[in-house]
């Protein structure tokens, strides 16, 4: 079983002077106590369930690539990418840039977007939900004719490119990881089956819900024709400052005989390291001969 954090929130005692240094402590730290991944959301303001809109909210990509220079193993990705915030092109020069960066450590965490409030607020188109998801889907297919070398003009309902090229070309091979945030039964679960290399879904999820979002994954995968077990099944959650490392072994116990294989979680004042410390020292050691 592998552990990744994920930074939702920036609002440190004394930001925004204090981001940079803390950014780097926490960084520095997960590179080598045995997480396997580091996360951002991607978001211009707080999300609701974290904060207010006001707090602090840093760039993804940018901090990405903070990340990627103070770091040598973790893999980097945005949980998730919102596919209405970069035309497809620039989010694959982007994340192409990343894993070069990176040293081949990029994930394309990807989504149809949810936060209405916050697209509007900045200018930023924000189309029904049938067509933000026409929106994913066209993205993926490019992602992959991009990160197959093919510069073929793309011509789709909604993006044109006369040359989708790529220079350079990722390290990551055959491509980063592309994992699509959400358990949309007919759609988002569709689309995993059919583009993705991991799917991502919420641990707070009832075990029989969560199997049941598994068990139509898997339906997915046979109507297309797609090997199930070749899917990262990773899941999201959050550590309350009260749980022992007990609780988070069993909850990986618990995941583990679902299918999933990588649990990322984020947790509250993870600058003062308490959380991050037990993590190391009690977690990671158990959860890496699961």
């Amino acid at each position: 079983m592998r552990i990744g954090l994920q930074v939702p929130n920036f609002t440190f005692p004394e930001s925004p002077a204090s981001i940079r240094p803390l950014l780097k402590d926490i960084a520095q730290f997960v590179d080598t106590s045995g997480f396997y991944s580091l996360w951002v959301m991607d978001h211009f303001f707080q999300i609701r369930g974290i904060g207010v809109p006001e707090q602090e909210m840093l760039e993804s990509y940018s901090t990405l690539s903070y990340f990627a220079a103070l770091t040598q193993n973790v893999k980097l990705g945005a949980l998730v990418t919102a596919v209405i915030y970069r035309y497809p092109g620039v989010l694959l020069k982007t994340v192409t840039t990343l894993d070069v960066l990176s040293g081949g450590r990029a994930y394309l965490g990807i989504g149809a977007a949810w936060f209405e409030g916050e697209a509007l607020a900045l200018g930023i188109p924000y189309p029904p939900t049938k067509e933000r998801f026409e929106r994913l889907e066209e993205t993926l297919r490019l992602v992959h004719q991009a990160w197959d070398g093919d510069q073929q003009p793309y011509s789709g309902k909604h993006y044109r490119l006369e040359r989708p090229m790529l220079s350079p070309m990722p390290i990551s091979q055959p491509h980063p990881p592309i994992m699509i945030g959400g358990g949309g039964e007919q759609k988002t679960l569709r689309l995993v089956a059919q583009y993705a290399d991991a799917c991502n879904l919420l641990i707070s999820l009832p075990q029989d819900v969560l199997r049941q979002k598994l068990d139509i994954l898997k339906s997915h995968c046979e109507a297309v024709g797609r090997d199930y077990d070749s899917i990262e099944k990773t899941a999201l959650g959050t550590i309350d400052p009260v749980m022992t490392a007990g609780n988070i072994i069993q909850i990986f116990k618990d995941a583990k005989g679902l299918g999933f294989t990588h649990l990322i979680f984020n947790t509250p004042e993870v600058e003062n390291f308490k959380i991050l410390n037990m993590l190391a020292k009690e977690v990671v050691p158990e959860i890496s001969g699961l």
